[in-house]
């Protein structure tokens, strides 16, 4: 553990430089002491891949924790929510959904410019592009992917009539609203002309199905966002990165699960995050579909509308990255992040309209 340039340092240093650092030691230190969270002097280190969202693992004596917040201002309006994303794991805990237990909400800007929360430090695995050995068997393979789907199951049967849990969204219109809300994110974040970002708006409010059933939904479901124990069958430890949750239709969750689920022989995009899962013993994307809706009987015939709509908005999110990268605002200053997004934007509206065509 130790330093980055530019992403954790002194307030000494902090004040001399003309870009905010995103961890300023001596602030977390004194938030840490007023919580009564740990003793001593701070290591950190940058856990993650989030592209928006930064996690930092922090340890000092009696506390191993992790920090969370958003990216440096300026912020989109009503995205990086700490405090709400905070809440929404408090309430869910008690619940039966698996979260990591929230320690202490910061919503003082004056700390590190902007909210965060801190919560406890759990050690299990995230796949991506490799697989744990003890989940690496044909029968383990699968128990993965089933765990996956039926862990989405238990989100949507939360109960949306409990009053912590009714105050987290309006499931009414959240169809309509998604689709004219990010259009509009894409008139405010876009760097280049892609003519098909329009079209498949159009296509999508043309097409929106009706809402079958209402539910809390997390609005960013992917295997990427859960985190399994390490060792035994394969068991969802946690679900992580709660930003966009709310109340809606639960086959946005389906429908945003099973487009970004990488597998064989189908062409990819740069959101199927966790490649693993085009490997033999995963079930692919409709048996997914099939094993959820063993659960709620519901009618999928309209499944690609909400895969396009996923693709869709991913590719307005990602072009809001590739904006930042341009205007030199990101954080990592990857320079292969550029040519990624450069072409994978187009690719993920395409994938959109393919989508489209087989509704």
């Amino acid at each position: 553990m130790g330093r980055m340039q530019d992403v954790a340092m002194t307030q000494a240093e902090a004040e001399r430089m003309d870009t905010p650092p995103l961890l300023v030691v001596e602030c977390v230190e004194e938030f840490l002491d007023a919580a009564d969270i740990g003793t001593g002097p701070l290591r950190w280190n940058r856990i993650g891949e989030g592209a928006s969202n930064v996690t930092f693992r922090i340890e000092r004596s009696g506390a191993d924790v992790v920090l969370r917040r958003g990216p440096r201002p300026p912020l989109p309006k009503s995205t990086h929510d700490m405090v709400r994303e905070a809440h929404i794991q408090q309430v869910l805990s008690p619940q039966g959904i698996p979260v990591p237990q929230i320690l202490a909400v910061c919503a003082d800007t004056k700390v590190l410019g902007v909210p965060f929360y801190v919560m406890t430090f759990l050690d299990g695995d995230v796949i991506t592009d490799a697989v744990p050995a003890h989940l690496d068997t044909p029968g383990q393979r699968r128990a993965t992917s089933e765990a996956v789907v039926d862990m989405l199951v238990r989100l949507h049967r939360v109960d949306t009539g409990h009053s912590d849990i009714a105050v987290i969204g309006h499931a009414e219109g959240y169809l309509q609203r998604q689709v004219a809300r990010f259009a509009g994110l894409w008139d405010m974040g876009a760097t280049r002309d892609l003519p098909q970002v329009l079209e498949l708006a159009q296509w999508l409010e043309a097409n929106r199905p009706d809402t079958q059933r209402a539910a809390l939904i997390h609005g960013d479901y992917r295997v990427g966002n859960l985190m399994f124990h390490r060792e035994g069958p394969a068991q969802v430890q946690a679900v992580l990165d709660w930003e966009m949750a709310t109340l809606g239709d639960p086959l946005a969750d389906l429908g945003y699960l099973t487009a970004t689920y990488a597998q064989a022989g189908t062409p990819g995009t740069i959101m199927e995050l966790t490649g693993v899962t085009a490997l033999p013993g995963y079930l692919s994307r409709e048996e997914l579909a099939q094993r959820y809706n063993e659960s709620f009987g519901m009618d999928l015939s309209a499944l690609p509308w909400y895969q396009g709509l996923a693709l869709w908005k991913a590719a307005i999110f990602t072009e809001a990255i590739y904006s930042r990268w341009k205007q030199g605002e990101r954080d990592d200053g990857d320079p292969r992040l550029g040519a990624l997004l450069e072409q994978g934007v187009p690719r993920l509206l395409e994938a959109a309209a393919d989508c489209a065509q087989r509704l």
